[in-house]
């Protein structure tokens, strides 16, 4: 196996990113991320506030009092690692391999984001101990998984509060080649459906005694997958529809079954609504006839963030950091930046290459989290950089 390098080979984001990968912070369990982050961010003056909610551990930190606020999201809790023997090295035993990766589940989604996070905000605090504005951490445990108690509850004790956030860097993997390429600077809706159509169960030799649901669905069904649902815009592309699982049967195959479920995703642009896509959905399925029911679920509502001081303080950072200027992009799942934008933030996400984020074998380039951090200073220098020396406002 190989081996990492010795301590004193490390950057300071690298030994930080290596603490936070030991730690088997599956989703639910923190084990001790946030308390690691919370301890680096007391010393440097910020007010920490554990909320935890529904077991869900969940931390909101602040430094300043006054002028904008800028505030680093992310998630501490990770994916299961999947079965270890399929992976080079031990999933949370995390180390940086001689082709200089970091290897370990969370590497890329995202404890490598957070160490890059808490490292650039030491070093903009002590160049800057008098900067402006105001710098938070929205960090929960609860991203992979429900996410109800997470972020999404964090956010609404802020509404409740009147707390302003104006400005929010997700910590996501966003790039695709190489790091700073792409910043995705919004997200599609995710629209969720169950759909169950009743029937008449019996033998499959008297067809006239049944009604299948299968065969009353399947019409509908092409429709749905056929339909175009909008033609997208400048940020979003078209709205789609996938189904991404059947069931129905009882196991005979003499027996006509009595009920048909279907499970459908909508990921949609800001072209159309999610009431429009059910009305659309309803009218239908109830055109063909059907004895249905669906169990709708909103995942998120589409966001964007199209100009602003953020991204252009972003998109500049990457660019003298990096030599590239990123594309933006609002492709992908869902992330916890549609909870945040809801309060009216400009809202982007900025983090390292995602290939390999869920997957065996976990893995960024190490050096690229020292990059990172560069960025996301960079962008707080653009930001919020006002005077060297005395305390903070």
């Amino acid at each position: 196996m190989t081996q990492a390098p010795q301590p004193n080979a490390l950057s300071p984001t690298q030994a930080l990113a290596l603490e936070l990968l030991r730690r088997p912070s599956v989703t639910p369990d923190d084990h001790g991320c946030q308390t690691l982050m919370i301890d680096r961010l007391e010393r440097i003056g910020f007010q920490v506030e554990r909320m935890a909610i529904g077991g869900i551990d969940n931390f909101w930190a602040v430094r300043g009092q006054h002028g904008p606020m800028l505030a680093f999201a992310g998630h501490t809790d990770v994916v299961p690692s999947g079965p270890e023997n399929e992976w080079d090295h031990p999933p949370f035993e995390p180390l940086i391999d001689e082709a200089g990766f970091l290897c370990g589940r969370g590497a890329a989604d995202m404890k490598g984001s957070l160490a890059s996070m808490v490292t650039a905000v030491e070093r903009f605090v002590a160049a800057y101990p008098d900067h402006h504005g105001r710098i938070a951490f929205l960090i929960t445990a609860d991203e992979e998984g429900p996410a109800i108690n997470g972020t999404r509850a964090v956010v609404e004790r802020l509404r409740e509060r009147h707390e302003p956030l104006d400005y929010c860097i997700v910590g996501e993997p966003s790039s695709t080649s190489h790091l700073g390429d792409v910043i995705k600077n919004g997200r599609r809706g995710s629209l969720g459906g169950v759909l169950r159509v009743r029937g008449i169960q019996g033998h499959v030799a008297y067809p006239h005694l049944v009604r299948n649901p299968i065969h009353q669905t399947l019409p509908v069904l092409s429709e749905l997958v056929n339909e175009p649902w909008d033609a997208g815009n400048d940020f979003f592309p078209a709205t789609t529809f996938q189904i991404s699982n059947l069931h129905a049967g009882t196991g005979a195959t003499n027996v006509v079954p009595g009920e048909l479920e279907v499970t459908f995703n909508f990921r949609y642009s800001s072209e159309v609504t999610q009431t429009q896509l059910r009305e659309r959905v309803e009218q239908k399925l109830a055109a063909h006839g059907l004895d249905y029911h669906v169990d709708w679920t909103l995942n998120g509502e589409p966001f964007l963030t199209a100009t602003g001081d953020l991204l252009e303080a972003t998109r500049d950072a990457c660019e003298a950091i990096t030599g590239h200027r990123p594309t933006l992009s609002t492709s992908g799942g869902t992330s916890d930046g549609r909870f945040i934008a809801t309060l009216g933030t400009q809202v982007i996400e900025l983090g390292p290459v995602n290939a390999t984020i869920h997957q065996v074998n976990e893995r960024i380039r190490a050096e690229d989290l020292d990059t990172l951090s560069r960025i996301y200073e960079a962008t707080l220098e653009r930001l919020f950089a006002r005077g060297t020396h005395g305390a903070f406002s």
